[in-house]
């Protein structure tokens, strides 16, 4: 009897021992989960379209802001000079600007206490486009002519007025510049005459050349070429204090975009599924999505990274583009901390994943 009894007063402990561990591990688990629901509120300058869309689409279809931690919020401003100074503010957690409006700010001696963190954009993808029969065929030859924006508030245009004054033009006295909307309005006024050419994304004039409008790019200096586009920005002190969240967004979009890059169709296709109000009302499905295939993967072309750079700044091109403005008298100061006001510091958390696994599971989606 003594040993049947310490038998069963043995299983008697080792059944709590495993509840408790077992409770223990679910208090945990829930705790983790708690502690993982990051809200990240995202402002960007554009409505949602198949330029940036869909590889957020893509990131949510296929789980890899919940993987994460992030519970990613998107709202529209209108304009670079409005996202700024809500995230200065701490108003939203990250903005989704052209550099421009940052820079003039450090050059003109009243900086705004941000951070770029990720660039997305490696490159410039605004261009200038203007009718294919158009009897202007360089920069220089808009003139006496009036270039089409989406407001007047865009980041683009301290660039583009630089970019004029690089070819001889002066913004307001040569060349106007008006505000015409963006994508239907804009082509529109480009159609219509109102406008000679559109400063948009590569991608809205490819959204005008499929609707059966021939464009013609203009070509742009190498200083503006070289120059990144759109770059995801913090408040610098909340960088400072939490760099984690903004490493793992960072990590989520490097996978989404990877992703969307891997299966262009089903990211075309997730971006419709999140925004249904974008997909064309008329036409064939099936040309529809051919469409829309064949403009965003020109978009994939131009703003996928090399392998492991993922979110790095080319920040020997931005120092050049800055000299370009100050020449332009956009900026009063070409004295700009540009190692520090884009940061590369969290470069190597982007890129810390799986890359194959990515692609295998962006092939696999919708099948």
């Amino acid at each position: 009897m003594p040993r049947l009894r310490q038998r069963v007063l043995r299983k008697l402990v080792l059944t709590k021992i495993s509840v408790a561990v077992l409770a223990l591990s679910s208090a945990a688990a829930l705790c983790a989960t708690a502690r993982a629901a990051d809200v990240v509120t995202l402002g960007t300058a554009t409505p949602p379209s198949l330029s940036d869309g869909p590889v957020y689409a893509m990131g949510e279809a296929l789980g890899f802001f919940k993987a994460e931690h992030i519970d990613l919020k998107i709202t529209v401003f209108q304009g670079a000079g409005v996202i700024i100074p809500q995230v200065a503010t701490k108003q939203i957690m990250i903005g989704y600007p052209l550099p421009d409006p940052v820079l003039a700010s450090y050059a003109n001696h009243q900086p705004v206490p941000v951070t770029f963190f990720y660039n997305n954009i490696p490159r410039n993808t605004m261009e200038i486009g203007v009718l294919a029969n158009s009897s202007v065929k360089t920069l220089a030859d808009l003139k006496g002519k009036a270039v089409g924006v989406g407001a007047l508030t865009w980041g683009t245009i301290p660039g583009m007025k630089a970019l004029l004054h690089e070819v001889g033009l002066e913004p307001g006295k040569d060349v106007q510049i008006a505000p015409v909307g963006v994508l239907g309005p804009g082509f529109h006024a480009l159609k219509t005459g109102q406008v000679a050419a559109l400063n948009y994304n590569s991608t809205w004039l490819d959204m005008l050349q499929q609707s059966g409008t021939p464009v013609r790019r203009l070509t742009l200096t190498p200083t503006f070429e070289h120059m990144v586009g759109n770059a995801y920005m913090a408040n610098s002190q909340a960088l400072k204090d939490n760099p984690g969240v903004y490493a793992r967004f960072g990590r989520a979009i490097a996978k989404s975009t990877l992703a969307c890059d891997a299966n262009i169709e089903a990211c075309v296709k997730a971006f419709w599924k999140q925004h249904p109000e974008a997909e064309p009302k008329t036409g064939s499905t099936a040309e529809n999505l051919k469409n829309a295939v064949w403009i965003l993967g020109r978009r994939m072309r131009l703003i996928v990274p090399r392998e492991d750079s993922a979110g790095r700044f080319d920040t020997a091109a931005i120092t050049k583009y800055v000299k370009a403005l100050r020449a332009a008298g956009v900026i009063q100061s070409a004295t700009v901390p540009v190692d520090s006001l884009f940061s590369n510091q969290l470069v190597a958390q982007f890129n810390q994943f799986d890359r194959e696994k990515v692609r295998k599971m962006a092939e696999r989606y919708g099948k």
